[in-house]
Parts: structure tokens; sequence; C-alpha cells
């Protein structure tokens, strides 16, 4: 598709990113790009930090970012793993105690899932275009995504298995909550077996397949941007935690939210709006950060 008008988002001037791109497309919209084509957009550990980084600022820095759309450069949308990258497999640790270097790896392992979590922890709904493969750590990560959205042909592979490995950044823990057939997930799991966009479709995994995801992740993140940003991030807090909690804990959560948030100027806004026929003008959720 031909992409709005494009610039750098205030983001990328703080970090100056080396693997991805970070863009404001249209008005409140953030595209983020895994930006390593040749490499298929393997996740290096450069890049699983650069993830981090720029998930656990946005919506937060006052720019007024209300969706992310997430894709990848190129002909995939990940390869996965950069298994190339040996600083992902070694933290430096010597001696001969296989206890005491495992324990030393240990907070390597949580890092790494805490970059991806930051996509999940992010305030604002992030929604995956996926295209080409989507292989490993890949999975990993759209799984941390609210909305996922594939292209025609898009492939899915939990590929650790085959590189002997237990998939340790999320997938394990959050696919069988999204999909609808926990058997399934398993087989896919223990095989590594590929899949493709008509599966991912009727396991839930993709909510949507289309012909051009890019347009149509930007269209519906540009419907999500004009809702009250106060509703649509309570919401999704609330999605989220209620996910892990009972009923009773979520309802209690949600109305201690509420209790706030109900108080917000946007929603009689939305109301005259609506009455009115007329798109709402929400404020940002902070003053501009801006210089």
């Amino acid at each position: 598709m031909d992409l709005p008008p494009l610039r750098p988002h205030a983001i990328d001037a703080n970090f100056q990113f080396l693997t991805i791109q970070v863009l404001e497309t249209h008005p409140s919209v953030v595209l983020v790009s895994l930006n390593r084509p040749r490499k298929r957009n393997a996740i290096s550990a450069v890049m699983w930090k650069e993830i981090g980084t720029a998930f656990s600022q946005l919506g937060r820095l006052g720019d007024d970012c209300r969706c992310i759309v997430i894709r990848g450069e190129g002909k995939a949308f990940t390869a996965g793993l950069d298994t190339s990258d040996l600083s992902i497999f070694m933290d430096g640790s010597q001696g001969s105690d296989a206890a005491r270097r495992g324990l030393a790896f240990l907070p390597k392992i949580l890092e790494m899932q805490s970059c991806f979590t930051a996509i999940e922890d992010c305030p604002v709904p992030v929604i995956a275009a996926v295209h080409g493969s989507c292989i490993g750590a890949g999975v990993d990560l759209i799984s941390c995504c609210d909305i996922r959205l594939a292209q025609f042909g898009a492939t899915f592979s939990i590929r650790e298995v085959n590189l002997g490995l237990a998939a340790d950044v999320g997938t394990l823990q959050r696919l069988p909550k999204i999909t609808g057939c926990d058997s399934r997930v398993r087989e896919l799991c223990y095989t590594g077996e590929t899949f493709d966009h008509r599966e991912a479709m009727q396991l839930g995994l993709v909510s949507r397949v289309c012909d051009d995801v890019l347009k149509d992740s930007l269209q519906l993140a540009c419907r999500i941007a004009a809702n009250s940003p106060v509703a649509v991030t309570g919401t999704k807090i609330s999605l989220v935690y209620s996910r892990d909690h009972s009923v009773h804990e979520g309802l209690s959560h949600i109305a201690a939210h509420n209790a706030l948030a109900l108080i917000t100027d946007d929603i009689p806004t939305a109301f005259m709006a609506s009455a009115s026929k007329q798109a709402a003008n929400f404020s940002p959720m902070l003053p501009s950060s801006r210089l």
C-alpha cells in the first residue's frame, strides 16, 4: 500500500534505534517496523532490547500515541531468533558448576521476557500486521499483541523445539489462552510444524486474513485511535487483567478503575459528537512532550 506521509516518532530521537523504526503515520497512530530485512528480521540481542525500550516508552511520552501497528520490513515478519547472534545464548559466566552457570543465565531469560511483555503492558492497543513467515520468537512477539492480522500466504511456526529449546518468552503461556484448541496448540509446540494463514484463522491466532495486511491494520488502528484514549486504555488494562483473574476479581478491578475514569471529559465529548453525528475530538492523554 501507499503509506501516508511518515516521520520519525519523537522516541527515535531519544534512543536512535538500530534494528527497528518507529514512525508516525496517521494522527495518533504509530508504526513500529522490525528493520533487518536482509536477515528476514531475525531478532538479535540488540533488536530484542530495542523492542522492549520502544514499547516501554510508547503511549507514555505525552505525544498522543493511541494505537500502534507492528510489522516487518521486507519479505517476512520475522524469521525468529537470530541464531547467529551468540550473545543471546552467552552470559559470560565462568566456572564448572552447572547450577551456578544456570542461575547466572536466569536474569537474561527474565530480561528477554520483559522486553516482549512490554508490548502487553503498553497502555495502548498494539496490532501485529503479519506477512511472510512468523517463526519462533515471532510467535512469542505477536502473542503479546492485542490484535493480530495476517496477509494471505503468511506462515507460522513455533520452531523452538526444533532447535532443542522450550519456548520461554511467552508462547507457551499466552497461545493456549488466545486460541480455542489446546490439543492442536500442543501438537504445534511439540513438533515445530509450520501452519498457514488459514489455520491461524481457524485457531483464533489471527482475527482477519487480508490482501493488504498493512493497509487493513492501519485502517483498524485509525478506528481505534478515534475513540476516547481514556476508554481504550481502560479497556486494554481490564482485558489483560481479567484474562489472568476470576470474573469477580475482574469486576472489582474495572469498578475501581472506572470510579476515577468516569469523571473524564471524554464522556460528554463522545455524547455530543454522537448527537451531532460528527467525529469526536478527544484531548491527548498528556500534554505534549515535544520541544
